[in-house]
């Protein structure tokens, strides 16, 4: 009897064993520029990681988001003050963010502030978009004003644009003025992807189709110091590798996806539609896609609570109160995810 429960425990376990995706490969990847961009949750992703790693960062285009530790972990905060502000719930000024940033940085906790004076910048904000309202964006270009030349700033309205990541890649892409999953949009012929990376990266080689085989999913619970539930990401991200990169010597372009928009909840539609891969397939570029999970409170395996029910990467400080820095959870994972890319190929 006890032998037939442990073979029909083992037969449960194999089948998820099957599943688990690959190793992320080593590609040789050139690590002297690494570009970020994100929409949401994911743009204060993307600002995070841009601050906390500026000697490795060149740049970063963030979409419909706030400035570094915006939310100085409150959630309270976040929706206020970082999205939707007000008279009495302002959005911080550059005046109150700099003393917190040399701080860190003196305590090794951030890479110094000055590293960002090399970066290019892009910012996108859409004139129908009430999730993260345009005070917000305005403290974002006030921010990174007091950083980066002005040359290398470049902020982008669309009058018409919900709260949405704007491609023309996406098979059934949502009408431009909509706040609504997969959060994924179409203004006429406005390329977002395109925009921001030649914005960051200089003149590009147009875009062309994607290869299938070079969207990969691989394993992200090494890069992860304990359970991915434990600070709500997936087991299993995606990386885009074209074939022209699997030699070694091309950049790394980190997307960060937004909430409501991680393959628990959309499938692959942002890996696929959002627009990255026919630029990064033309122009010798590797599109990581690190993914957050969805989670309200207990799960399964972990002995944590956590409130994340939307799968926003933490940007408020629900994994961790070091969410900001190096120590960070999920900005320390990414990190170590692009270093696997830049590591030889085997």
């Amino acid at each position: 009897m006890r032998r037939r429960i442990r073979l029909a425990a083992l037969a449960v376990m194999l089948p998820a064993v099957a599943l688990a995706a690959p190793p992320l490969p080593g590609v040789g990847a050139d690590g002297r520029g690494v570009t970020v961009s994100g929409i949401s949750s994911g743009g204060y992703m993307a600002v995070q990681f841009q601050v906390v790693y500026s000697k490795r960062v060149r740049g970063a285009g963030i979409i419909a988001a706030g400035p570094y530790d915006c939310a100085e972990g409150s959630s309270i905060r976040a929706l206020a003050h970082c999205m939707s502000p007000s008279a009495w719930a302002p959005p911080p000024k550059p005046t109150e963010i700099r003393p917190r940033m040399e701080s860190r940085a003196r305590l090794g906790l951030i890479d110094p502030p000055e590293g960002l004076a090399d970066d290019r910048v892009w910012m996108l904000g859409g004139g129908a978009d009430r999730t993260v309202e345009p005070p917000v964006m305005d403290a974002l270009e006030a921010f990174y004003r007091q950083w980066v030349p002005a040359d290398a700033l470049r902020r982008v309205s669309l009058p018409d644009a919900g709260h949405a990541m704007i491609s023309v890649a996406d098979g059934k892409p949502n009408a431009c003025n909509t706040s609504e999953p997969p959060y994924i949009n179409r203004c006429g012929d406005f390329d977002a992807p395109g925009e921001l990376l030649r914005h960051l990266l200089g003149k590009l080689e147009a875009a062309r189709a994607p290869e299938p085989a070079s969207l990969q999913a691989f394993d992200q619970r090494p890069f992860i110091s304990g359970l991915p539930a434990d600070v709500s990401m997936a087991e299993q991200g995606f990386v885009y590798v074209p074939s022209a990169c699997r030699a070694g010597g091309c950049r790394v372009h980190v997307a960060f996806h937004g909430c409501r928009q991680g393959e628990d909840q959309i499938g692959r539609r942002f890996v696929e539609g959002a627009g990255y891969n026919p630029w990064a397939e033309a122009n010798r570029l590797i599109v990581l896609y690190p993914q957050t999970v969805a989670r309200t409170g207990w799960v399964a395996g972990s002995y944590r609570w956590i409130l994340n029910p939307k799968g926003c990467w933490d940007w408020w400080g629900y994994s961790s109160a070091d969410y900001a820095t190096r120590n960070g959870p999920q900005l320390e994972a990414v990190r170590r995810m692009v270093d696997r890319l830049q590591q030889p190929a085997r």
